[in-house]
C-alpha cells in the first residue's frame, strides 16, 4: 500500500494536468503553474538535487557554485513543467497536440523509409521528452526504446500513453528486438544517453567525462527537429 500510493497520486496528478479543461490562451499559465510545483518539490527530491549537482561538477568542472545553483534551480522548475507536459502527451487529443508544433526535416525520415531502411531516431532525454515522442508519433509513427517502470501502475499508465501514436516500446535491454525492427525497416527512437552496460556497447568522451556516451549503429540517421 504504501508503495501504490504516491504511484497512484503521481498517476493521478499527471491525469489531471492533462484532462483538466483549458482554452488555448490557458497553456502558458498551466506551464508556469508546473515550474513553480518543480520548484516547491526541491526539499523533498534531495537525492535528485544531490545527482544534478555531481553533474555538473563532473561536465562543467569551471562553473562556479552561484552558476551551478542557478542551473540546478532551473532544473528543477523544468521538471514540474515536464510534469504537465507529460499530462498533455499522455491524455490531450490529437487535434490540440496538432496546434503546439512545427516540424522541420521530417522529408529526411520519410525519404529513408522509403527505400525499406531501418532508420535509428536519436534523441536525448530531455525535460520535454514526452511531448516530443507524441508529437513526433502524430508526423510518423515509430517505435521507441525505454526502460520499463518498476512500478506497475505506472508502467501501465505511461505505456497507454506513449501508445496513442506510436507503433510499439521496446524494452532497452532488448537489443536483438531492436535490430530486427531496424531491419524490417522500422523506425526506431534511442536514446545514447543512457548506459546500457559495457557488451556490445562502445563509449566516447561526454563534455568533461570520457567513457560515457555510446556510439550509434551503421543504420542512417535523419536529422528532424520539432519546434
Amino acid at each position: 500500500m504504501s508503495c501504490l500510493f504516491p504511484s497512484s497520486l503521481l498517476a493521478n496528478l499527471v491525469w489531471c494536468y492533462g484532462t483538466f479543461p483549458l482554452g488555448p490562451t490557458a497553456l502558458p499559465a498551466l506551464i508556469r503553474l508546473g515550474a513553480l510545483c518543480g520548484r516547491l518539490s526541491r526539499p523533498f527530491l534531495k537525492r535528485r538535487e544531490t545527482i544534478a549537482r555531481r553533474n555538473l561538477k563532473l561536465c562543467f568542472p569551471t562553473l562556479n557554485d552561484e552558476e551551478q545553483e542557478r542551473l540546478i534551480a532551473s532544473n528543477f522548475a523544468s521538471l514540474g513543467m515536464a510534469l504537465v507536459e507529460t499530462g498533455i502527451a499522455w491524455f490531450w487529443p490529437n487535434e490540440r497536440i496538432r496546434k503546439l508544433f512545427d516540424v522541420q526535416g521530417l522529408q529526411n525520415l520519410q525519404r529513408a523509409q522509403e527505400n525499406k531502411r531501418g532508420v535509428m531516431v536519436v534523441g536525448v532525454h530531455f525535460m520535454s521528452l514526452e511531448l516530443g515522442g507524441r508529437a513526433m508519433g502524430q508526423c510518423q509513427p515509430m517505435m521507441a526504446m525505454y526502460r520499463p517502470h518498476n512500478n506497475h501502475l505506472l508502467e501501465w499508465v505511461q505505456t497507454k500513453g506513449r501508445m496513442r501514436s506510436n507503433k510499439a516500446m521496446i524494452d532497452r535491454r532488448n537489443l536483438k528486438a531492436m535490430v530486427a525492427a531496424l531491419r524490417q525497416g522500422e523506425a526506431v527512437w534511442f536514446a545514447p544517453d543512457q548506459d546500457y552496460g559495457p557488451k556490445g556497447s562502445a563509449f566516447a568522451p561526454f563534455f568533461a567525462v570520457s567513457d560515457v556516451a555510446m556510439e550509434l549503429t551503421s543504420f542512417p540517421v535523419c536529422p528532424v527537429q520539432l519546434c
